[in-house]
């Protein structure tokens, strides 16, 4: 590619200004925090500052909540950040002639860790929040999400987070523009050293003291959570080492300022006012302050925990009452987070008493227990295949990025001990790694949340088909099951984002049954292609999280590449995929109810659609079709079987059930999600009697 020598003629214009826009972040809280501690300033003056204690106290019984409703929640990440955003808001709450959010940009980049900062917000009674306020956390009904979302939070969050590494980025952009705009405005961002492994993570480092040493960036302080803790383990024990990194961040141009004990916060007070000095004395470096700390800090059980309890590690509120008496070190418990623990705990006995009371009235009635049909996890399907096509000597090789528990690859990681690498935290470098791998003639699997496979993961995948070294990928939790987590965790686009790379199969398994049979055949078939010296192609499966029937059907088959019939009728086609075949399954039988007789189909090679199957069907019930996914309706399953219908001249009517170019949102369960948006059987009914016009 050629430099660009052209010679153009400056032009003249208005002074360059920004936009108007009004901040929609909630004002300085009024009132010191409603439990409080002093620390000193360098000045040695005394500061009050919100007690972490109250903040871990806070997480631990909002937490609960969450778990009793059914979500999964985080506690180490908060524990690990308290004393550091103490200090920080303590530090923003104190300006003084204006807003504190037009003094800093604070950022948060640990969306693990986002419920730390709702409970230390709430003790201040920031944006009119209270402890009540708390007890709807990741609930439907809140905007408390469970992580921070500005579309939902524009109060309470600057910049979206949850995705590691994805906000410090914009932080960056943020200390930039303030200097384009000659703001007075030091910029904040909170990561954690998992985050820090993460390659947008990585070019921030560089980039930010590159361009400040140019003059082009305003103060800028950024705060990481060391503590060698991710979801699935010790850091350095399961990957590698980041001390090299940190220990590089001086050579990067980062004035850096050491915290041996960053939950001590006395220390990190002084840590973290002296780095905003230093910074607003000297723009041209930026500041990173690198706190040692606990993940999991103040249980010694989630302290001592290998991933520092990183996921509530409580089902129930079994252990609450025990909890507050250690948080706050020996010292009194305040009444009112006392009896809130006490109700907790109250509320778990209850349950348990009657579900033992329900017991013993059935043992004594004689009442057999109900049969439920067996379950699993679909992924669960994918790593058996992945385990007997090792065992008859195929090269399979596991790659994961910290995940590997969630997506259920660890089977086979447990199975093969000698047959995985985890990268870390680095999804983009996982893909890229397991690439290599295709190339050196192995048959490599990666593995994670299908929204970080399909954001971060997008361009690796398109390099690997490009590069003749094709994947297999295992993405879970895609659509809205990973309800809890939140919007930046809600993989809604997977479908769109990844049909259309070349030399890309993407496929939705509904059960663990077709899972194991169909990635059993893609690793098959990448085996013979590759013998045989085709390029072969990459085979993405999307699958969610939650427990579904084994099978659809008893001693049902899954033919490569072919639809599967679930039942047959004549007036309506239902084409369902993936997490919501159920959905389909269960709209045929309120159809029949009615007296309309449906064609059931689960459709899951997405964009390999079997018009053979599907077009049969379509034509048999005279062009009347019904798609659901949980995936948006512009770019989803539904519109690629519309226009492989089109394309073969089938002439259709569809009525499309997806998401409506919306983001998701917290909820305990998938099924609120499903629900809010009209992804029900009863929906599904619904817009198949109105295109047969009853």
């Amino acid at each position: 590619m050629a430099a660009d020598t052209s010679v153009v003629k400056p032009v003249e214009a208005p002074p360059l200004s920004p936009l108007n826009l009004k901040s929609r972040l909630a004002p300085t809280p009024k009132a010191a925090p409603k439990y409080s501690v002093k620390v000193k300033n360098a000045a040695g003056e005394e500061v009050v500052l919100a007690d972490p204690r109250a903040t871990r106290a806070l997480v631990a019984l909002m937490d609960v909540h969450a778990v009793v409703g059914g979500a999964a929640c985080h506690w180490g990440g908060p524990a690990a950040f308290a004393e550091m955003n103490a200090a920080i808001h303590g530090i923003m709450f104190a300006t003084k002639g204006r807003e504190w959010y037009e003094a800093y940009n604070y950022v948060n980049d640990a969306g693990h860790a986002e419920n730390g900062i709702y409970a230390l917000r709430a003790l201040y009674g920031f944006d009119g929040m209270t402890f009540d306020t708390l007890k709807g956390f990741r609930s439907i009904a809140s905007k408390l999400t469970g992580h921070g979302e500005s579309h939902l939070n524009p109060e309470g969050v600057l910049v979206s987070n949850g995705p590691l590494g994805s906000s410090l980025p914009q932080a960056q952009g943020l200390a930039i523009a303030d200097k384009v705009a000659k703001r007075d405005r030091v910029t904040i961002c909170v990561v954690s050293d998992g985050a820090s492994m993460e390659g947008e993570a990585k070019e921030a480092f560089a980039a930010i003291p590159g361009l400040a040493a140019k003059d082009r960036v305003n103060p800028f302080v950024l705060l990481i959570s060391d503590n060698d803790t991710k979801l699935s383990g010790r850091i350095t024990k399961d990957s590698f080492s980041m001390q090299p990194s940190f220990a590089a961040m001086p050579a990067l141009g980062w004035n850096v300022i050491n915290v041996p004990n960053g939950n001590n916060l006395q220390e990190v007070y002084l840590a973290i006012e002296k780095a905003i000095a230093t910074a607003k004395a000297n723009p041209k470096q930026p500041v990173c302050v690198l706190c040692k700390t606990v993940k999991g800090y103040g249980i010694k059980a989630t302290e001592e925990n290998s991933a520092g309890g990183h996921g509530f590690p409580l089902a129930n509120g079994e252990k609450i009452v025990d909890w507050m008496t250690e948080l706050f070190q020996g010292d009194t418990v305040p009444d009112e987070l006392m009896n809130w623990a006490k109700s907790l705990r109250a509320d778990w006995e209850k349950k348990e008493a009657d579900k033992k009371a329900k017991a013993e009235a059935a043992a004594k009635a004689g009442t057999p227990a109900p049969v439920k049909p067996k379950t699993d996890k679909v992924q669960a399907g994918l790593a058996r295949a992945a385990v007997k096509a090792a065992q008859e000597g195929l090269p399979v090789y596991s790659i994961s990025s910290d995940v590997q528990g969630s997506t259920g690859i660890s089977l086979f990681q447990k199975s093969f001990p000698d047959r995985y690498v985890e990268v870390g935290i680095a999804e983009a470098n996982m893909v890229s790694v397991g690439a290599g791998f295709s190339k050196a003639g192995f048959i490599p699997v990666v593995d994670t949340f299908g929204q970080f496979g399909v954001t971060k993961g997008n361009l690796p995948l398109t390099m690997a088909a490009l590069s003749q070294a094709p994947v297999i990928a295992m993405f879970s939790h895609v659509g809205f099951q990973d309800a809890a987590d939140g919007a930046s965790h809600q993989a809604t686009t997977y479908f769109a984002a990844t049909c259309a790379i070349p030399h890309t199969v993407v496929i939705a398994p509904s059960c663990a049954d077709e899972a194991e049979s169909l990635m059993y055949q893609a690793i098959k078939q990448f085996a013979a292609d590759r013998a045989a010296g085709k390029d072969g192609n990459s085979y993405i499966f999307f699958v969610g999280r939650e427990n579904y029937p084994l099978t659809w059907i008893e001693g049902a088959k899954y033919p490569w590449g072919k639809a599967q019939v679930l039942s047959q009728g004549n007036d309506v086609v239902l084409i369902g995929c993936g997490v919501l075949v159920n959905k389909a399954i269960e709209a045929g039988k309120l159809l029949a109810a009615k007296g309309v007789k449906a064609t059931v189909i689960n459709n899951p090679f997405i964009n390999q659609v079997d018009i053979d199957t599907i077009g049969a069907a379509v034509k048999a019930a005279n062009g009347k079709v019904v798609t659901i996914e949980d995936h948006q309706v512009i770019g989803g399953m539904g519109a690629q079987v519309s226009h492989a219908l089109a394309t073969a001249g089938i002439a259709h009517t569809m009525k499309s059930l997806g998401i409506q170019n919306e983001f998701g949102q917290s909820a305990y369960l998938a099924e609120q999600l499903y629900e809010k948006h009209g992804l029900t059987a009863p929906k599904m009914a619904e817009a198949a009697l109105a295109l047969l016009g009853k």
